[in-house]
């Protein structure tokens, strides 16, 4: 009798082996042999410490990508040409990282935007710059632009442009937070543009600006640390339905009522007289203290150190009163 033959070797480089019998597919050794490729670690930054969370970006990628949009209606109104303006991306990154990648001389506009702190900057290349301002006095607007500062009447003109962009950062970013930004000064070097320090964490969003077949690169900064307290709140989730609303509202009404029902301590006190500490040793009974309150000036009504109204001293029964003579809304 012919002895069976051995089992065949399994060929070198097969991914994966069917399962054996009496294993199903789905068991732990099958799952075993499909994870053939390990996973590659993400590296953390520790300079970065706080990241955004795909809510904020969310929020953050809407907001620009509306301002995007207003802003190519803007370019192509004012050069009269075709122009096209798009979000390119939002990242995260230290104000040294973000001054490194600008190239001088640059258009730099340092501006404000309330209720955000710091400042933040708005980086147009020189030569979109100038290729603007051509176009807007009427000009080609050419590939070969200078490179220098601008003189006073192309920065007069210039500043008009920055401010209509800008008026539309506030249109954009109204669902995060109700900007007012304002101009605070112009840079052509990225190093004199100190508005942070080089630690600071900053929110950048870059756009590629298209005039005609010309493409730039424009950046918009903002602090971060300014940015995160509104993306949060406008991240935070709202009231899914009218019966929800009814039960805050009845909540926030109770609250008022019980604080309203609360008891306090009430003082009534003449105003503050001021003794030294020798004086104050040396009182005996029979002493009279000279005090600072007027004898025609009303008693205080007060409620932890905070005056509420005046009063005159009497009496109601066999207790003493105090008979209310004014209160400090009506001294308002």
């Amino acid at each position: 009798m012919t002895p069976p033959a051995p089992p065949a070797a399994p060929s070198v480089g097969h991914a994966e082996s069917a399962p054996t019998a009496g294993q199903r597919p789905g068991s732990p050794g099958a799952r075993g042999r499909r994870r053939a490729v390990p996973s590659t670690p993400e590296p953390y930054d520790f300079r970065r410490p706080i990241q955004l969370s795909r809510e904020h970006s969310r929020l953050l990628q809407l907001g620009f990508d509306s301002f995007a949009r207003q802003v190519t209606t803007v370019f192509t109104s004012m050069l009269r040409t075709v122009c096209q303006f798009q979000l390119l991306g939002v990242q995260q990154v230290s104000y040294d990282e973000f001054v490194a990648s600008l190239q001088g001389p640059t258009f730099l506009t340092k501006f404000t935007a309330d209720p955000i702190s710091g400042q933040g900057l708005l980086d147009l290349p020189l030569r979109s710059v100038f290729a603007s301002i051509d176009h807007m006095l009427g000009g080609p607007g050419g590939t070969h632009q200078p490179k220098r500062a601008l003189t006073e009447i192309e920065t007069a003109v210039a500043q008009v442009l920055v401010e209509r962009l800008l008026g539309e950062l506030r249109y954009g970013m109204a669902s995060i937070v109700e900007l007012e930004p304002e101009t605070t000064g112009i840079e052509y070097s990225p190093q004199f543009a100190q508005v942070a320090g080089a630690a600071d964490v900053m929110m950048v969003a870059e756009f590629q600006l298209r005039i005609d077949d010309v493409a730039h690169v424009v950046s918009l900064c903002l602090p971060f640390t300014g940015l995160l307290p509104h993306l949060a709140k406008a991240a935070a989730p709202a009231p899914v339905s009218d019966r929800e609303r009814a039960k805050k509202a009845q909540a926030a009404e109770l609250l008022r009522q019980q604080f309203e029902s609360v008891p306090v301590d009430a003082s009534v006190r003449f105003r503050a007289t001021r003794l030294t500490p020798e004086s104050l040793t040396s009182l005996r009974p029979g002493d009279i203290v000279r005090l600072s309150h007027p004898s025609t000036a009303p008693l205080d009504v007060v409620v932890d150190d905070t005056t509420f109204a005046h009063a005159t001293p009497g009496a109601k029964g066999p207790r003493l009163a105090a008979l209310i003579v004014g209160t400090t809304e009506e001294n308002r």
